[in-house]
C-alpha cells in the first residue's frame, strides 16, 4: 500500500519534523495582519453588501460554490489527500483539487499543512498552549484562530516533502488570495455583482468562520467514541455539522484513526468526503485507500460509551 514513500505510520504528522527542546505549551498570541485583513474584509464585505445584493440565484451560486469547494477541495483535497495522505490518485488529479482547496479562501497550501500538522502534533501531547487546545472561550478563541497566529518559544520545523518542492504548490502559496480574481470575473460576466458578492466574499466568509467554529467545538464539547491514550486534548463529534463539513465533523472519530479516509465510521454517519473518494476509486482514479481497519490504534484509544457505538454494535447483532 501506498505510492509516495507515505507507508510507516498512516497515523503519524506527516510534515513536523521534532527538534531538540521543541515544545507546543510556551508562546505568544501575536496579530496576523495578512489573514486577519482578508477574513475582516470578506466580512465586512459580506455584512454591508450581501443583504443588498441578496436574490435566489445569488443564494444558489453560493451553496452550490460552497458545497462543492469544502468537498472537493478542502476536505479531500487538503485534508484526505494532501495533509494525511490517506488515498493515492493521480498527480494532476490532487493538484486540482489542491487547487479548489485554496479556492475555498482560508490560506495557501502550505500554510494549511504546516497549520494543522502543528495543532495535531501539539494535541497529542500531554500539554499543548490554550490556543493550540481551543480553550479559552468562544469568542477570544475566534479572535486568536482568524485573526492572530501564534509563535512558540520553541518551535518544531517542518518538511513538507514533495509538496513542498512543487512549483505549482509554491505557485498557490504565493497567489492564494489572488485564485479569486478569476472566479470572480466569471461570476460577474454570467451574474453580475451580487453573485460575486455571494459566491466570493461571503462563501469566503461562511467557509472560514464555519472552520473555526466547528473546529472550536469538537475540540471543546459534543459525544465521543474513543478517547486517545496520553492525549492532552480529545476531540469530539459534531453531528449537526455533519453534511455542511462533508464529513470532517466527525472530529472524535478523525483523532481515533487520522489516517483513514473514512472519518464517519458508524451507522448513520454521513461522510460525502469518503463518498467521493469511492467514486474516485471506482472510475480508476484512486487507490490504496486507507480505512480504520488497516490502521493498527488498539493501544493508542479507550473505548467511550457513545450512542453511535452502541447503534454501530446492535447493527452488527442484527446482522449475525
Amino acid at each position: 500500500m501506498g505510492t509516495d514513500g507515505e507507508l510507516a505510520d498512516r497515523c503519524r504528522v506527516n510534515s513536523l519534523v521534532e527538534t531538540p527542546g521543541c515544545e507546543p505549551v510556551h508562546g505568544v498570541v501575536r496579530w496576523d495582519p495578512v489573514h486577519s485583513l482578508w477574513n475582516g474584509g470578506m466580512l465586512a464585505v459580506s455584512l454591508v453588501l450581501g443583504p443588498v445584493f441578496l436574490t435566489w440565484d445569488a443564494l444558489l451560486v453560493f451553496v452550490v460554490m460552497t458545497g462543492t469547494s469544502l468537498l472537493l477541495g478542502h476536505s479531500v483535497g487538503f485534508h484526505r489527500r494532501l495533509i494525511h495522505r490517506s488515498f493515492g490518485c493521480p498527480l494532476w488529479l490532487e493538484r486540482v483539487l489542491v487547487w479548489i482547496g485554496t479556492c475555498v479562501g482560508m490560506s495557501g497550501p502550505f500554510w494549511m499543512i504546516r497549520t494543522h500538522d502543528l495543532r495535531d502534533w501539539a494535541q497529542r501531547n500531554p500539554q499543548c498552549h490554550d490556543y493550540l487546545a481551543h480553550r479559552g472561550g468562544m469568542a477570544r478563541d475566534y479572535l486568536w484562530q482568524v485573526h492572530c497566529r501564534l509563535k512558540l518559544d520553541h518551535s518544531p520545523h517542518f518538511d513538507l516533502g514533495r509538496a513542498g518542492r512543487d512549483p505549482f504548490y509554491r505557485f498557490l502559496e504565493r497567489t492564494w488570495m489572488l485564485q479569486q480574481l478569476p472566479i470572480a470575473a466569471l461570476l460577474f460576466l454570467f451574474g453580475g455583482l451580487g453573485w460575486v458578492i455571494w459566491g466570493v466574499c461571503v462563501r469566503v466568509t461562511v467557509s472560514v468562520t464555519g472552520h473555526w467554529f466547528v473546529g472550536h467545538l469538537a475540540h471543546t464539547r459534543g459525544p465521543q467514541t474513543w478517547q486517545v491514550v496520553e492525549a492532552g486534548v480529545q476531540a469530539h463529534d459534531v453531528p449537526w455539522a455533519a453534511i455542511p463539513t462533508m464529513g470532517e465533523a466527525w472530529h472524535n472519530n478523525h483523532h481515533a484513526y487520522p489516517g483513514s479516509a473514512r472519518i464517519g465510521i458508524h451507522a448513520g454517519q454521513s461522510d460525502w468526503g469518503y463518498a467521493f473518494i469511492c467514486l474516485l476509486k471506482r472510475a480508476g482514479l484512486a487507490w490504496d485507500v486507507v480505512l480504520p481497519e488497516h490502521l493498527d490504534r488498539a493501544d493508542a484509544l479507550k473505548r467511550v460509551a457513545s450512542p453511535f457505538w452502541k447503534a454501530a454494535e446492535s447493527l452488527k447483532e442484527a446482522r449475525t
